[in-house]
Parts: C-alpha cells; structure tokens; sequence
C-alpha cells in the first residue's frame, strides 16, 4: 500500500469519524493534530489533550449537576470519575473507531501502542479539545453529552462506587502489597482559588503519581487514581 493510498484511507477515516462525532471541522487541521500521538513529532495532541481533560471535566459536572440536585458533592466527585477516566475514555475510543487513524511515530506503531488505554483515552480528550478550538464551547458540549449519553442515563449506584484511595490500598492488599503513601507536594494561587498537588507513592517500588485539585483529599484521590491505572495496565487488566 503506497503513501497516497494511505491519505485516502486517512481521509476516509476522518470523514466518518466526523459523522459519528456529528460534527464536521471547518480547519480539519485541529482533527489531524488532535490525532497525532507525541511520537510522531513536535506537532503532537499534547496540548489539545489538556484543553480537552478541561473541558470534558466541566461538561460531565455540569451535567451530573443539572441530573442529580440532591446529590451533594462527594457523590458527585464519585461519580464524575467513574465517567472521566482512563478505561472509560478509552472505551470511548474504541466506540469512534479512533485507535486505527492514529498516526504516531515508528518507535511506537510496532509494538501495540495505539491499542494502549492511556493513548487511545488521550486522543479523545484531544478531539474534544479540537471540537473546542475549531467550533467553540457548545459544539464541544453537544458532542460530550451525546457520547456519554447512555453512560449519564445508567449511572451506577454512588454506592457501589469506591473511591480511589480505597481501590488502590484494596488492589495492593489483594495481594500482600503495603499501602501506599501520600504526601503534599505544593499548594498553588490564592486562597480562593487554590490549587493542591499531591503525591502517591508506592513504599515497595518506583511507581508513583502527582493529582492536583481544589483541596488535599481530592488531589490526593486524583494520584491514587493514576497510581490504580499504571498497575492495572501492567498487570494486564
């Protein structure tokens, strides 16, 4: 297959990727970007990435907001993270066909990593973040809400939800592991609006994370959150 069979069937792929996202780029160079893994070059989906996390977040609260009125606010944490994480995210991925129209660099096509939750969940938020910079902020929300649709209307019970914290220590003690550590790494802006960063740290190995919200106790889970994925990924579940 030469390369100008491989632009057509790109194309093609982006053309029905725009169906399914019922939306339509009018610069389709925010699609391509957002599609293009960090590997594959300076001009990378990094930053479209990180625009789309916010973006997504605000929806899905907002949502959860409007839906639950009588929820109060760590439910609504809990359950804003069983929709906007890695597996969900990457489930997502899976839904919009987006693993095979990613393009990433030679080191990284051979070795299955289009097929990684971490990439394929990256690239949805950064097609969200595309959405935002191409069409603005109520395209962006109209296509979150029908993407997670079906997931707003069946939310599970709060409580058969674990929080992070408690997933990871029940993870590692599963399996004669210690519990991990937390710290506060630093604190950030004004008072009313400060920003916390916080660290967990596995005592019997290198694998740690940084979290970073309004207050400890959520930075903290945020951590725990990213320490939970990376062993689950590397333990294959």
């Amino acid at each position: 297959m030469n390369a100008q069979t491989d632009s057509i069937n790109q194309e093609r792929g982006f053309k029905e990727l725009e169906k399914r996202l019922d939306y339509h780029f009018s610069d389709q160079r925010h699609l391509h970007l957002a599609l293009t893994h960090r590997s594959a070059g300076s001009e990378h989906n990094e930053r479209l990435e990180f625009l789309g996390d916010g973006v997504l977040n605000f929806v899905i609260a907002s949502e959860l907001f409007e839906r639950l009125p009588k929820s109060p606010e760590g439910d609504l944490s809990r359950l804003r993270a069983t929709l906007v994480n890695e597996s969900t995210l990457a489930e997502v991925a899976d839904e919009l066909g987006l693993a095979p129209l990613l393009t990433l660099g030679p080191s990284e096509t051979g070795d299955g990593s289009r097929r990684r939750d971490s990439v394929r969940a990256d690239a949805v938020e950064a097609v969200l973040g595309a959405i935002y910079v191409d069409g603005g902020f109520d395209p962006a929300r109209a296509t979150i809400v029908e993407l997670f649709s079906n997931r707003l209307t069946h939310l599970p019970d709060v409580g058969d939800i674990k929080d992070a914290k408690t997933s990871l220590q029940e993870w590692l003690q599963s399996r004669g592991r210690e519990r991990p550590s937390y710290e506060l790494v630093s604190t950030h802006g004004a008072d009313h609006c400060r920003i916390f960063v916080a660290r967990c740290q596995l005592v019997d190995s290198d694998v740690g994370a940084e979290g970073r919200d309004s207050s400890r106790r959520k930075a903290e889970q945020a951590a725990a959150e990213r320490v939970l994925e990376r062993l689950r990924r590397a333990a294959g579940e």
